[in-house]
């Protein structure tokens, strides 16, 4: 039922996680996609190799996106390869694994985290929005410590909080031409959580989860392709919760 052969793709933080699982099933669906990294230059291309491999065009592009010129060379490069974008997945972003409270958490620190998860996606989407083309979309991952908190990593959920209300503005200033919409995950088997999994710990986390398990980042590429598909044509400014049952908001 979805369909997106002719279907450009850009998936930011697209090397590992729910990036590179989110690139591969939008390929699969028949999207050309164009994926970003940061640091892990050999991961980006094992992912874009993969998608070669489906048939579908790849563009790999690297860099900090927090950086503004690394944002521009990247609308940039996707301009003179496609033209424009039909989706647009804003998912790069950090969880710094050590817990802090507030009041010895490093400036340092507060500002690194605010720099990776809210102003990349400020800085990309700023060049990017006007690449998107009318009837196209756009899909934030944030978090569910974006809707509760989350203690001892109060500069992670306030970021993900953030990008939950920079959905809902965004999707009332580019209606009707475009929708907007964000995706909620819980924890997720992923390398960056991993610190998180003790053997121990593995398990108390499990335990919270109603469905019974830790989400893998193929449960939340499946969301997010639902989000960009004309299934999706009447949502917009939604977040969609895909946590198992963990955290409950409606």
């Amino acid at each position: 039922m979805i369909d997106l052969r002719g279907h450009t793709a850009l998936v930011t933080g697209a090397s590992r996680g729910i990036g590179r699982a989110a690139a591969l099933l939008l390929a699969r669906s028949g999207a050309n996609v164009a994926l970003t990294y940061h640091t892990r230059s050999n991961d980006a291309e094992s992912v874009a190799q993969e998608i070669r491999s489906l048939g579908r065009t790849a563009l790999v592009s690297g860099g900090d996106l927090a950086d503004p010129t690394v944002a521009d060379r990247l609308a940039a490069d996707i301009r003179e390869e496609f033209g424009s974008l039909n989706i647009f997945v804003a998912n790069a972003g950090a969880w710094p694994a050590s817990e802090e409270r507030l009041s010895e958490m490093s400036v340092q620190r507060w500002r690194t985290t605010l720099q990776v998860n809210l102003d990349s996606v400020f800085l990309s989407a700023r060049v990017l929005l006007p690449l998107v083309r009318e009837g196209g979309s756009v899909v934030i991952v944030s978090s569910t410590a974006g809707q509760r908190g989350e203690a001892f990593h109060a500069d992670y959920a306030a970021t993900k909080g953030a990008l939950i209300a920079l959905t809902k503005s965004l999707a009332i200033e580019y209606a009707p031409d475009i929708t907007v919409n964000c995706v909620a995950p819980g924890w997720v088997d992923t390398e960056m959580s991993a610190p998180a999994f003790t053997a121990e710990n593995r398990e108390r986390i499990r335990s919270t989860i109603p469905i019974g398990r830790i989400a893998s980042p193929d449960d939340i590429a499946g969301p997010i392709l639902f989000l960009c598909s004309a299934l999706a044509r009447h949502i917009t400014g939604e977040v969609l919760n895909v946590n198992g049952g963990s955290v409950l908001c409606g």
